[in-house]
C-alpha cells in the first residue's frame, strides 16, 4: 500500500470523526435550546394557571358579598378555600414537573366549571329577588288600587239607568253592621269585639235568574288590609280577598241575609269598611267605627 493511499484513508477517517463530533455538538446544543424553550413555556403556563387560580379566589370573595344566603355562602367559602389550597400547591410545584402541572391543570378545568355554575346560580337568585321585590311592591299597591276600583265602579253603577241596574245587578238594601262581644251583646270598644254580624236584604228583582248565589263579605281594616282573609273571588278581571261568605237560594223575591265573622285576630280602633259582593258585582257598602 503506497503512502498516498494510506494518507487518503486517514484523511477520510479524520474527516468522518470531525463530522460526527460536529453533528453531536450541534444536536446537543439544539437539544439544550429546545429544553430551555420547553422550560420557558412550562413556566409561562404555570404563571397563567396561577393567575387564573388567583382570579377564581377573588371572584368567590366578590360573590359572597352579592348574596344573603347562608348555605350558598358556606359553599362559596369551601370552594374559595379549595382554590387557595390548589394555588399554594401550584406555587410549590416546579415548572419541569410535568405530571404535577398536568394534574393541577385538570383541577383548574374542574374549578372553572364549578365557578361557572355558581355564577349562573347567583345570577338566577338575583333575578328572582328582583322579581319578588317588584311583586311585593305591586301587592302593597294592589289594595289601594282595588279600593279605588271599587269606588269608581260604584260611581259608574250609580250613573246607570234604573232599568239596566235592575236587569243586571242584585242590590243589597238595609245594610246593618254590628259588632258583638263574647256574650253576644253589642261591643262599643274594639278590644271587646268577638264577632261581626252583617245583615241586609237582597232586593226583589224579577229579571234576575233564580238559583243559588254565593254572597261575599269583604271587611277592610283602617289600614286598608282585608280582615280575616278566607280566600278570594273573581271581580272585574282580578281576584279579591274576602272575609266571610254564605250561599243562599234566591228566587227573585226580597231575601234576608245575615253573614257572621268570628274575630280571631287583634283589631285596632278606627273605621272598618264593609262591602257586599254577589255575581261579580259590589251590591252594597257600609262602615262601622270602633273606639279604643
Amino acid at each position: 500500500m503506497n503512502k498516498k493511499f494510506l494518507f487518503a484513508i486517514i484523511g477520510l477517517v479524520v474527516a468522518a470523526v470531525i463530522a460526527v463530533m460536529a453533528y453531536l455538538i450541534f444536536s446537543l446544543k439544539q437539544s439544550n435550546e429546545q429544553n430551555q424553550q420547553m422550560l420557558e413555556l412550562a413556566e409561562m403556563d404555570k404563571l397563567e394557571m396561577q393567575n387564573e387560580y388567583e382570579n377564581f379566589a377573588r371572584q368567590y370573595n366578590e360573590m359572597k358579598t352579592q348574596i344573603n344566603n347562608d348555605s350558598l355562602i358556606a359553599q362559596l367559602e369551601r370552594e374559595q378555600q379549595r382554590t387557595q389550597e390548589l394555588l399554594e400547591e401550584l406555587r410549590r410545584t416546579k415548572s419541569n414537573d410535568a405530571a404535577e402541572i398536568a394534574r393541577l391543570k385538570k383541577e383548574l378545568a374542574t374549578m372553572r366549571k364549578v365557578l361557572k355554575s355558581f355564577v349562573a346560580e347567583i345570577d338566577s337568585l338575583n333575578r328572582l329577588n328582583t322579581q319578588l321585590n317588584a311583586e311585593n311592591a305591586d301587592l302593597r299597591q294592589q289594595q289601594v288600587v282595588q279600593q279605588q276600583q271599587i269606588s269608581e265602579l260604584n260611581t259608574e253603577k250609580a250613573s246607570l239607568t234604573d232599568k239596566v241596574a235592575i236587569a243586571s245587578v242584585l242590590d243589597a238594601t238595609g245594610l246593618s253592621i254590628q259588632a258583638k262581644n263574647k256574650k253576644g251583646k253589642e261591643a262599643k270598644k274594639v278590644a271587646d269585639v268577638k264577632k261581626f254580624q252583617v245583615s241586609f236584604n237582597i232586593a226583589r228583582n224579577v229579571t234576575a235568574a233564580a238559583g243559588m248565589r254565593t254572597i261575599y263579605v269583604r271587611i277592610l281594616k283602617p289600614t286598608g288590609e282585608v280582615a280575616g282573609s278566607s280566600g278570594t273571588f273573581a271581580y272585574q278581571n282580578t281576584q279579591l280577598e274576602y272575609t266571610a261568605r254564605r250561599d243562599i237560594e234566591y228566587n227573585g223575591e226580597e231575601t234576608p241575609v245575615t253573614v257572621y265573622w268570628d274575630v280571631a285576630e287583634m283589631l285596632m280602633a278606627g273605621r272598618y269598611r264593609v262591602d257586599i259582593f254577589a255575581d261579580g258585582n259590589n251590591i252594597g257598602s257600609g262602615s262601622i267605627n270602633f273606639e279604643k
